[in-house]
């Protein structure tokens, strides 16, 4: 279907298909065997000026926004969803500091972001604080010149392996959520340091790791907007992230349909291509459509975002559940029609099924994000 893009739209998304292709393809499944992140790959990503695709020409970025950053997770996706969420969590540790951050923290962390040296992760997620974020216990209380940070971070994508990270806490317990700020911490700094890293399901190239602060001072300059706007901050972050996991779902339901696709073209069976029975024929065609409805919700959210549309919110929710359903549904159906070589890790489809159900859970498990999706249209007038 067309979509109309531009230049810097086709370009950033002929790029990423290429270094996914030439790149990603020959080690996607050592790196998913070993649980390797992909340092390589990343810089590979960040040299060709694709890991500041959303930064302003100003910090050094190409100066494109959600849906540039969309076409590239959904060309990564397509091949590894691992290496595809280590680089789009990168954005989501960075969009805090692009929406809110003073001139001088711009200036000092963006640039740094944008040619790669700095690589970022966002830390809200605790034991106590899941789908519930106001459980967070995480404190940062006030001193001379700063703040001293106590608790640790649970699941955190790129935790270890980031350079820089933006962390939700506590500057007011007595308000609970809307008592938290949110902060920029280095790796590195004293009282800071890392649990052991998560052995997953799927995504495995990616790291997720606890984040750990015992007396971690933050000094008052790495304070992002004011105490007190942490809880307002994130939930605009997730607004605009979410269309970033419905390009990551899109990209493996359309990597998954491909490879069935092929295989039911060139698998004979009974004497003939298993394309040519109805059976197949409906389930690849049920996930053309799927794969396809997907595309068209999640860029016009990534594309709502870029334009602030007054509806980003829900149409945001909108495409992250369904693309991330579809995933599910379509890499299912996939690993079916491949029968008993869908089941071998020799193949690509097992791989798929596993990276897809993560996307119906992290930023708003699905079931969360149908309760904001009903609690917008019950504010709709028609």
């Amino acid at each position: 279907m067309e979509y109309f893009l531009n230049e810097l739209q086709t370009t950033v998304r002929q790029m990423a298909k290429t270094i996914a292709e030439e790149q990603i393809l020959p080690v996607r499944a050592e790196l998913d065997e070993k649980e390797e992140f992909p340092h390589k790959i990343i810089q590979n990503l960040a040299d060709t000026d694709l890991l500041g695709v959303y930064i302003p020409e100003e910090y050094g970025g190409l100066g494109g926004g959600c849906f540039e950053l969309c076409l590239i997770i959904e060309q990564l996706s397509r091949v590894c969803a691992g290496v595809a969420i280590s680089y789009a969590a990168n954005s989501l540790g960075s969009y805090t500091l692009l929406e809110y951050g003073s001139p001088e923290q711009k200036q000092e962390y963006l640039p740094g972001i944008a040619r790669g040296k700095t690589l970022t992760a966002f830390a809200l997620t605790e034991e106590s604080a899941g789908s519930d974020a106001s459980g967070i216990k995480t404190t940062a209380a006030r001193v001379d010149g700063g703040y001293l940070l106590n608790g640790s971070k649970q699941f955190i994508t790129n935790g270890g392996e980031a350079q820089l990270y933006t962390v939700v806490a506590l500057t007011d317990k007595v308000k609970g959520i809307r008592g938290a700020s949110t902060f920029l911490v280095e790796k590195g700094t004293p009282g800071f340091s890392f649990g052991r890293k998560e052995k997953k399901l799927g995504i495995r190239a990616s790291a997720t790791r606890e984040l750990i602060f015992e007396d971690c001072f933050v000094p008052e300059k790495n304070l992002i907007g004011r105490e007190g706007a942490g809880f307002s901050m994130t939930m605009r972050l997730f607004d605009r992230s979410r269309p970033g996991i419905g390009a990551q779902a899109l990209g493996i339901a359309q990597g998954a349909f491909e490879a069935a696709l092929e295989h039911a073209k060139t698998r004979i069976q009974f004497g003939q291509p298993i394309i040519s029975f109805q059976a197949i024929q409906h389930m690849l065609a049920n996930m053309a459509m799927d794969v396809e409805a997907a595309r068209a919700l999640v860029y016009g959210s990534a594309r709502g975002v870029d334009s602030c549309s007054k509806d980003f919110s829900m149409d945001s929710s909108i495409a992250k559940v369904f693309a991330s359903d579809v995933a599910m549904r379509v890499t299912t159906d996939a690993v079916q029609i491949l029968g008993g070589v869908g089941y071998m890790r020799d193949y690509p489809l097992e791989k798929m099924m596993r990276d897809a159900k993560i996307t119906q859970i992290y930023e708003g498990t699905n079931q969360i994000l149908r309760n904001v999706i009903a609690s917008e249209l019950r504010k709709k007038k028609f």
